[in-house]
């Protein structure tokens, strides 16, 4: 691999800073929320393959992209709708009351183009979250960190790092949505509640390679996107973030593909995974991490006493391809990674899950409420179910605030699939039937024929969105709601 300098790296990374990328937030200072924070749906344009890529993006009037916020703050926004179509964004991660979550008609509808909207709620709790599309725009990148600081934590000894993914394509969503479902593309502003399919009319982008869907007995990716992001950028130009010898290093890392999921790879370097989903787990340390779409991860990682370059890599699911960023002391040299690997990785499995202890979990009760909730659907027809149904004949989950809900997810079909909760966030308690006190999420991934347990206490009423977070899954059935008024 040819070598080059970590000062030639670090002086693209300015360059392409000032191109509109997901900067790094090192020493992030927390939002002091005495008025609203302005974030602002807007167009931006990113290179991508050594081509103009014009895409979305949730910005600052200051440029910054995503916020930083503190959990001694209420959480103070005013988004405005700068695009030329109708969008709403969801904060994802957050408990917000209902009707501030940022779902299209759950209740809030869309926002048209120039009108804004404010929210104000509590934040309370801290943790690594995003803010994102809860439409089709979330494929174009209208998605961004949302950090939320731990004031306990203000003094520790440790850089923190936040890295979003994302898979490219420069066809739009709904060519792309197309090619699965074999229909002609959708247009304009039409589109179904919780997941509408509006947002890319006035999106002037050319196609290049087609989905597809993998005919195996097992299918892990229906979609061959164009490329592999880590804050903006492939690994022909990474990012390069400067860390110190014998430094201590948290990744706040975000998986925001719509339907990629990602194998975090920390290469030399033992790291040990601290926090799932924004909630602290007991330590479990390793060198590779499964981070389904919507999940995220905390890492903390002891960089060598020694100089050097390390890349941290993001190896997608099954398949060669992958993305990544550098850590570089002063005078490391960083070398060229190819965004393509030797070898495959294998399919997302459920041991880093079950081995997961969840540092703050639930407090111990017998379940008020089982649902069983059957996950089903094929590649044939590209149809995706809940119960067996779709959106719009969808069956809601009933329950009464003050209840322990237990949620018994059943996967039937052949695909894994991220299951989100909006509103709540909830304990994995069983693994095929075995009990323990697992990781509290809100994100958690069934693969083929599987069963995974979730409990979750009914103390935020509303009709809140339950979803694949797979984006075509779910624009095309895969989600219901959990009703307090059912």
């Amino acid at each position: 691999m040819q070598s080059i300098s970590r000062r030639q790296f670090l002086a693209s990374t300015v360059a392409a800073g000032a191109a509109g990328v997901v900067l790094p937030l090192i020493n992030p200072r927390a939002v002091q929320a005495a008025s609203p924070t302005v974030i602002r749906a807007d167009t931006r344009v990113i290179e991508v393959a050594g081509r103009a890529a014009k895409v979305f993006g949730l910005v600052q009037p200051d440029g910054t992209h995503g916020l930083v916020t503190s959990a001694a703050n209420d959480f103070q926004v005013r988004l405005e709708n700068a695009l030329n179509a109708p969008t709403l964004i969801h904060w994802h991660g957050l408990t917000p009351p209902f009707g501030q979550d940022g779902v299209p008609d759950l209740p809030q509808p869309l926002l048209q183009p120039g009108q804004s909207y404010d929210y104000s709620f509590p934040v309370a709790t801290p943790g690594t979250h995003w803010m994102h599309a809860h439409t089709l725009q979330e494929q174009q990148l209208l998605a961004a960190p949302l950090v939320v600081t731990d004031p306990a934590e203000a003094g520790a000894d440790e850089q923190p790092l936040v890295v979003l993914f994302h898979d490219f394509s420069f066809k739009t969503p709904e060519e792309l949505l197309a090619g699965l479902t074999g229909s002609a593309p959708a247009s304009g502003a039409g589109g179904m509640a919780g997941h509408s399919m509006s947002g890319m009319s006035g999106m002037d982008m050319q196609g290049m390679s087609d989905g597809q869907g993998m005919a195996m007995p097992m299918d892990v990716n229906d979609i061959q996107y164009d490329a592999y992001l880590a804050n903006d950028r492939t690994l022909d130009d990474p990012q390069v973030f400067a860390v110190e010898r014998n430094g201590t290093v948290r990744l706040r890392l975000i998986n925001g593909a719509t339907a990629t999921g990602f194998w975090i790879d920390t290469g030399s370097i033992e790291g040990e995974a601290i926090a799932v989903d924004g909630n602290p787990v007991t330590p479990v340390r390793g060198r590779r991490f499964p981070l389904a779409m919507g999940q995220r991860l905390d890492i903390r990682l002891r960089v060598p006493d020694e100089a050097g370059a390390w890349p941290i890599l993001a190896l997608r699911e099954g398949s060669v391809e992958r993305a990544g960023f550098v850590l570089a002391t002063r005078g490391g040299a960083v070398k060229r990674i190819a965004p393509v690997g030797d070898q495959a990785t294998a399919a997302f499995d459920l041991a880093f899950e079950s081995s997961l202890v969840a540092a703050k979990p639930l407090a111990v009760a017998s379940a008020d409420r089982n649902q069983a909730v059957e996950i089903g659907g094929t590649m044939q027809g590209y149809s995706w179910t809940l119960n067996g149904r779709t959106w719009g004949d969808h069956q809601p989950i009933a329950v009464r605030k003050g209840e322990r809900i237990e949620l018994i997810l059943r996967n039937a079909s052949m695909m894994g699939h991220p299951m989100h909760l909006h509103g709540h966030h909830f304990q994995v308690v069983a693994i095929d039937g075995r009990r323990f006190a697992g990781a509290v999420r809100d994100t958690v991934w069934l693969p083929p024929m599987r069963e995974v347990t979730v409990a979750f206490d009914a103390a935020n009423p509303g009709t809140w969105a339950f979803h694949c977070h797979h984006l075509y899954h779910m624009a095309t059935g895969m989600m219901t709601v959990v009703d307090y008024a059912a």
